[in-house]
């Protein structure tokens, strides 16, 4: 078959579940990533043959995008801030608000002592400390995640990423101490209510792992809650603590680290337009 004729064939099996610009986009991804051809090269080349077994390749990504698989989930990878990232089911694909954390994190970094020590907290992918990592060499950053199976694809990404990153599972619910002190302490936890996944898109709901993002609606700062009482006794004086927050819960989240003793709390908004992420310091 031609590049032309299944492209054709493609739009028309997702015409029903996808935007126009987002099937192109799903079009472009998958031709690349399976023939290693560019946009450029499919304009010039719209005649060219797809081999049989590529084709086969192709046809079960799309059969994978019918069912609502994510693209990154389909390709094993992603990009975040610059930088490639294997993912899979178990790690949540990385997002652009996630992005606007880590260069909040830096703006701020980039003028402290460049011998910062950083940990964060849910690392998933290992997206947050690698990002950092790469832009502050010369930081200490250690990250922790309870899922073995996630902290095994953020080690690959470290690897990918030639950056040395301290990796320890552990569940942060059950830690009472880090065993040292901090500069900086991350997180983007777990904070999705159940009553909001009838806002959520199939393709998260169904695929990305529940662990990494929903919270009982009777408790939703659980998360938030443990890792201040943390960072109270492992942030050096005037260390900083960064989240990423469910949009619904600024005001709170922000009441939360000012019953704490935490001070210039700073609520942002992201490219949305909506609260997404926290800065606090600890004097104390």
């Amino acid at each position: 078959m031609q590049i032309l004729q299944f492209k054709k064939c493609f739009f028309s099996e997702l015409s029903n579940s996808y935007p126009e610009t987002e099937i192109q986009s799903f079009f472009n991804i998958l031709i690349e990533h399976v023939l290693n051809l560019n946009r450029i090269d499919i304009a010039l080349q719209p005649n060219f043959e797809i081999s049989e077994n590529n084709l086969n390749t192709l046809q079960k990504n799309l059969n994978s995008l019918k069912n609502n698989i994510p693209i990154q989930y389909i390709i094993g990878e992603t990009e975040f801030y610059g930088l490639p990232f294997k993912v899979n089911k178990n790690v949540l694909i990385p997002r652009p608000e996630t992005e606007e954390l880590v260069s909040w994190i830096l703006e701020v970094s980039k003028v402290e002592n460049s011998t910062l020590t950083i940990l964060d907290i849910g690392t998933g992918s290992g997206c947050i400390p690698i990002s950092l990592a790469k832009n502050l060499p010369t930081a200490t950053i250690s990250a922790i995640d309870i899922s073995s199976k996630a902290l095994k694809t953020a080690k690959e990404n470290a690897q990918l990423n030639n950056v040395t990153i301290q990796f320890l599972e552990k569940d942060i619910l059950k830690t009472n101490s880090l065993n040292t002190q901090y500069n900086i302490i991350v997180s983007n936890p777990p904070y999705v209510r159940e009553l909001e996944k009838a806002e959520m898109q199939k393709n998260v709901l169904n695929y990305e792992p529940h662990l990494a993002l929903f919270v009982e609606n009777n408790n939703p700062l659980l998360f938030y809650n443990k890792i201040a009482d943390l960072a109270t006794k492992h942030l050096s004086k005037n260390g900083l603590l960064f989240f990423e927050i469910n949009q619904y819960l600024g005001k709170e989240t922000v009441d939360l680290l000012i019953s704490k003793g935490f001070t210039a709390i700073e609520l942002k908004k992201d490219m949305f337009g909506v609260d997404r992420m926290i800065k606090a310091v600890y004097t104390s």
